[in-house]
C-alpha cells in the first residue's frame, strides 16, 4: 500500500514488547513510548527537505546537509498522543507543538472534536501527527481533515500499535498523507479496540483507568 510503512527493526520490537506487557508500569510505559517515537521519527524523516550550509572545521571549509530551520511542526492527538512528543522533539527539539482534541464517543464509536491550537505557519511545515494507537482510524481521519482544513499541506502520521482496519481507512481518506508504524496487529475487537494491541494507551501512559 503506497504511503504506508510499516517499521519492521528489532530495537523496535523489542520495546513494543515491553510495552504490551500488562505488568509495565507507568513510567515504564512512557519512557518506551518516548523511545519508540524517537526511532519511527528517524524513519519518519528520512525524505526531510534540506539546505546547503558551510561549515568550518578545525582544519577547513566543508559544504553540509542542514535540515531547514522551523520546518516541522509536532501535533499529537489528545492525549494519549502527548506521550510522543518528547520522542519527537528529542530529534526536533526546536519544532513548535500544536494540539489536536479528539476523543472516542463509546456508544458511535466516532470522533469528537473538542480542542485545536496550531503553529502558526502551518501550511508551510512538515505536520507530524501522533496518536499511539490507530485503531479504525477515526480519529486521525478527522484530525487530518482538520489540518488540511487549516492549511497543512505535507503530513504524516505516526502510530505504535495499528490494526489493518484503521490503516486502511486512513489511507483510503487520505491517500496523500504517509503513514509509519510500528506495529500492525490482527484485528480490531466488537468494542474498536485493537486485538492483541497493549489496552488504553491514554490510560496506561497517565495513570488513570
Amino acid at each position: 500500500m503506497q504511503n504506508v510503512t510499516i517499521i519492521n527493526h528489532p530495537l523496535i520490537s523489542h520495546k513494543v514488547a515491553m510495552l504490551r506487557n500488562k505488568d509495565t508500569n507507568t513510567k515504564q510505559f512512557r519512557e518506551l513510548v518516548e523511545e519508540i517515537s524517537t526511532l519511527l521519527t528517524y524513519e519518519a524523516f528520512k525524505d526531510i527537505p534540506t539546505v546547503e550550509v558551510k561549515v568550518e572545521t578545525p582544519l577547513e571549509v566543508t559544504v553540509q546537509q542542514i535540515i531547514a530551520e522551523n520546518s516541522v511542526a509536532i501535533i499529537p492527538i489528545l492525549r494519549a498522543g502527548l506521550g510522543m512528543v518528547n520522542g519527537v522533539h528529542t530529534l526536533f527539539p526546536a519544532a513548535k507543538v500544536g494540539h489536536i482534541g479528539m476523543y472516542r464517543d463509546e456508544s458511535t464509536c466516532l470522533p469528537q472534536e473538542y480542542y485545536c491550537k496550531l503553529p502558526q505557519g502551518i501550511e508551510s511545515k512538515i505536520s507530524i501527527l501522533l496518536d499511539p494507537m490507530l485503531a479504525t482510524g477515526g480519529s486521525a481521519i478527522a484530525a487530518v481533515d482538520l489540518l488540511k482544513k487549516k492549511g497543512a499541506k505535507n503530513i504524516k502520521c505516526m502510530h505504535i500499535i495499528a490494526a489493518p482496519e484503521g490503516i486502511a481507512n486512513l489511507h483510503k481518506a487520505h491517500p496523500d498523507v504517509q503513514i509509519y508504524c510500528a506495529v500492525c496487529d490482527r484485528e480490531l475487537n466488537a468494542q474498536s479496540y485493537i486485538l492483541p494491541g497493549l489496552g488504553d494507551a491514554g490510560d496506561r501512559l497517565f495513570g488513570t483507568k
